[in-house]
């Protein structure tokens, strides 16, 4: 099988999953999406053509680059669907396969100064009495909970020590009750036969209820879109955290979007932020709080998408629930992920990108593959990466259902099911290596964030007529006030 065979049936696989009939509850009828042709060509009329360039892969057992491939062209399609429903006219589309694999790590090139490690020291594998385990400590609460259930000091020696004398299975069942994040290293057969493992490989990959139809019929189209900048106009209301999230928002803020990213007080994100900012407005608010929630439902009432990554009933213990939000904003376009799926007993589990790669095998996959003595996961944070692509699939197939059919939508996406996406096909044998950058790679124009100057690599997806860029450069958490652009 040759990378762009692997290309095609990815995108098929997306293009099933979010085409008509897939996993939507039809209440009032389906929507009928139109479905996304295959790489390289116009599959059927009407149907997007999309050209892969470039050449190269990273280095994994898995297809990453064909993944990062197939889920930028996706969101590329989706956009250009959603162009042919607003304007009339659906683009052209091109894919870069090496550029796409470069944003799958990074995209901020600094000059002149560093962003702060995104790691706590405490963070990393250990190897316990039977096997190893994963503990993701980056968020001061998870890391207390960890060390308490270790007695061990803040500092990894004294954590590897203590690690050193539980059982893998054993220490993972305490952490996780303890309110922290941990994973032990199991093997893609133990997790397919594990409870998790076998309801998160039956869950489709989008899964979407539609919501009433508005009143009137179809939505008004937001004001100051164009051709060229498709998405202006539009408010996006984000309540994501690193790094699936903020990646989604970060490709329709490239297009127009107007995207105001909100947080609470206590959260930290530092090695991320200047990566995944850009474009976007970052406020501050406390949902918990009253006074604040009243804010965050009248930003909601003129919102047009909502992006979240709440645990399953976090929103719902606030009175927030999927139903009443689509009652504050009629047709609203709601899309949230969570990390091990939305059935089966792990799915309220907390859970990161490395961490779901312990639970599904894949670390195990990698340490085989390449005779290695310690775990060893894709070379990027692919299921992050890919499943915040595929929410910007889901909003943008979403916002086309609403212009034609004039009904909200609530979208469900995790990353364990993307990571069965992934899973579903081997690295193409004999893979070339990616070129290594260049100057050429990287946009002519500096960026100038809050930290200071920066190249941004050159966008991975091209869409004729509409240049993606940003008109906001990346900034801090919390730099702006709680308002839409617009507001007074």
């Amino acid at each position: 099988m040759d990378s762009s065979a692997t290309i095609d049936q990815f995108l098929s696989a997306i293009a099933t999953a979010a085409g008509p009939g897939a996993a939507e509850s039809p209440a009032a009828g389906s929507a009928k999406d139109p479905a996304t042709g295959p790489a390289h060509s116009a599959a059927r009329p009407g149907a997007a053509q999309l050209e892969v360039t470039g050449a190269g892969s990273l280095p994994s057992a898995f297809a990453v680059t064909e993944l990062a491939t197939a889920t930028v062209g996706a969101a590329g399609l989706a956009l250009a669907q959603y162009m042919r429903h607003r304007f009339g006219r659906q683009p052209s589309l091109q894919v870069d396969r090496r550029l796409a694999s470069f944003w799958f790590a990074t995209s901020l090139r600094p000059q002149g100064w560093s962003p702060p490690d995104p790691r706590d020291p405490v963070t990393g594998d250990y190897a316990c009495r039977d096997g190893w385990i994963r503990l993701h400590a980056n968020m001061p609460p998870h890391r207390e909970a960890e060390l308490g259930v270790l007695g061990a000091a803040p500092e990894r020696a004294a954590v590897a020590r203590a690690v050193a004398g539980w059982d893998a299975q054993e220490l993972e069942t305490a952490i996780v009750r303890a309110g922290g994040c941990a994973a032990m290293m199991r093997t893609r057969a133990e997790w397919a036969a594990h409870p998790q493992g076998a309801a998160v490989a039956a869950e489709p990959l989008f899964h979407t209820e539609l919501g009433a139809p508005q009143a009137g019929g179809s939505a008004p189209a937001a004001p100051g879109a164009a051709p060229d900048r498709p998405l202006a106009g539009l408010k996006v209301l984000d309540l994501t955290r690193v790094l699936a999230g903020p990646v989604s928002t970060r490709f329709l803020a490239g297009y127009g979007a107007q995207v105001l990213r909100i947080d609470p007080a206590f959260w930290v994100e530092p090695g991320t932020v200047p990566e995944v900012t850009l474009g976007k407005r970052c406020a501050l608010l406390d949902l918990k709080d009253e006074a604040q929630r009243r804010q965050f439902v009248a930003l909601l009432a003129q919102a047009d998408v909502l992006v979240h990554g709440y645990r399953p009933d976090a929103l719902e213990r606030l009175g927030l629930g999927a139903a009443r939000r689509q009652q504050i904003r009629p047709g609203l376009v709601d899309v949230c992920l969570d990390a091990y799926g939305w059935t089966g007993p792990w799915n309220g589990r907390r859970g990161f990108d490395s961490l779901v790669q312990m639970s599904n095998g894949f670390a195990q996959a990698g340490m085989l593959h390449y005779g290695r003595d310690r775990p060893t996961p894709l070379p990027v944070q692919a299921l992050d990466q890919a499943t915040g692509y595929l929410m910007a699939t889901a909003v943008l197939r979403g916002l086309a259902r609403r212009l034609e059919q004039g009904v909200g939508s609530m979208t469900r996406l995790s990353l364990a099911r993307t990571a069965v996406l992934l899973g579903s096909l081997p690295a193409p044998p004999d893979a070339q290596d990616l070129a290594p950058e260049t100057a050429a790679d990287l946009a002519a124009e500096p960026e100038r964030t809050e930290w200071g100057p920066a190249r941004r690599l050159r966008p991975p997806c091209i869409v004729e007529g509409a240049p993606m860029h940003w008109d906001l450069p990346a900034s801090s958490l919390r730099s702006a006030a709680p308002q839409w652009p617009d507001e007074k």
